[in-house]
């Protein structure tokens, strides 16, 4: 039997073993960080400018989110206005705005990502079965060009053509001799004219990212599928899909992720005081009632609560995504 004072000598021996290891294995990771950085230091070097980027604008910008819990005042600064806490926070759920402003975020947030998140897939897809040929550069031509059209010149092109008496879908309509519509005009139909003419703008340059991956699939797994007498269909199913499920499945978390972050410029640039009952949002309303007005603590609470629905959104996603699958983002 061993006695106290040898207990008590074996356990600093042992607890003096577990610090020499730590001490050592500190020096090895060290050790090893100077040798790939000396090793690749090209590559570190090329690195810089973008954390240079991400660190002055990106992060150090976050602190000025203080900003949501004072009452800003322009001769003090930010970090020398008085805080107020929640004020603000409360202010803007308390507003009879918020949830007509959540539902419509949400509304055309979650239309979008129904409606565009498929599209671009099915397209990569035909377009992959399809050989290479005229046709083929032609339809990726009509397709990708969309894309970088800007936002004005393509909120002016759609309200060209859905304008109310010279536009070319009311001239058709009148030469089939149906009413003519004021498409802009009418509250229920602004979601679909935004969601759809994204579509048309986004779904060719998204349809490339799902190119690469089907270029990335193995061709024996084609040639066992027609051996096994797998029918066009039936390799896109079985293939095809299954070859881009992780690429699509991240983007899926992405989108889902920003889901309240429906864009400011083109739903500002399609409103008017007729559709307002359903194209005012969030980022619409901050500007208008944050920033034209000077408030600024209020745009910046407002953002913020943005920022936090969209990261649990994220989070959640990604949870689920892990468990279901094995491709997430971490």
């Amino acid at each position: 039997m061993k006695g106290p004072k040898e207990n008590f000598s074996m356990s600093i021996l042992k607890s003096q073993a577990l610090a020499g290891r730590s001490v050592e294995a500190q020096v090895i990771s060290r050790s090893q960080v100077v040798r790939s950085f000396r090793r690749y230091w090209q590559l570190y070097l090329v690195m810089i400018p973008t954390l240079l980027y991400f660190i002055i604008f990106k992060y150090i910008p976050m602190a000025n989110a203080v900003l949501a819990f004072k009452d800003y005042n322009l001769v003090l600064g930010i970090w020398g206005s008085p805080w107020v806490g929640f004020k603000y926070f409360n202010m803007f759920f308390d507003n009879p705005m918020f949830w007509t402003l959540m539902k419509n975020t949400l509304g055309l947030s979650f239309y979008a990502l129904v409606v565009g998140f498929p599209i671009p897939i099915l397209l990569a897809v035909f377009l992959n079965e399809i050989k290479d040929g005229f046709f083929k550069r032609a339809v990726q031509m009509v397709t990708y060009a969309p894309y970088f059209i800007s936002t004005v010149i393509m909120v002016s092109m759609i309200m060209l053509m859905l304008a109310p008496r010279l536009g070319v879908v009311n001239v058709a309509l009148r030469e089939f001799g149906m009413q003519q519509i004021n498409f802009f005009g009418i509250p229920k139909i602004f979601p679909s004219i935004y969601v759809w003419s994204g579509v048309w703008q986004f779904s060719g340059y998204s349809a490339i990212v799902y190119l690469a991956a089907l270029a990335g699939v193995d061709p024996q797994l084609y040639e066992a599928a027609k051996v096994d007498g797998a029918s066009r269909i039936q390799r896109i199913i079985n293939v095809d899909l299954p070859g881009i499920m992780p690429v699509a499945v991240i983007l899926l978390i992405l989108n889902v992720g920003n889901l309240l972050g429906v864009g400011f410029e083109k739903v500002y640039l399609m409103q008017n005081p007729l559709n307002v009952g359903t194209s005012e949002i969030i980022a619409t309303y901050v500007y208008k009632v944050g920033l034209l007005n000077s408030n600024f603590s209020f745009a910046t609470a407002v953002g913020l609560f943005n920022s936090v629905v969209n990261m649990i959104l994220l989070l959640l996603v990604n949870s689920f995504a892990k468990r279901v699958s094995e491709t997430s983002l971490w």
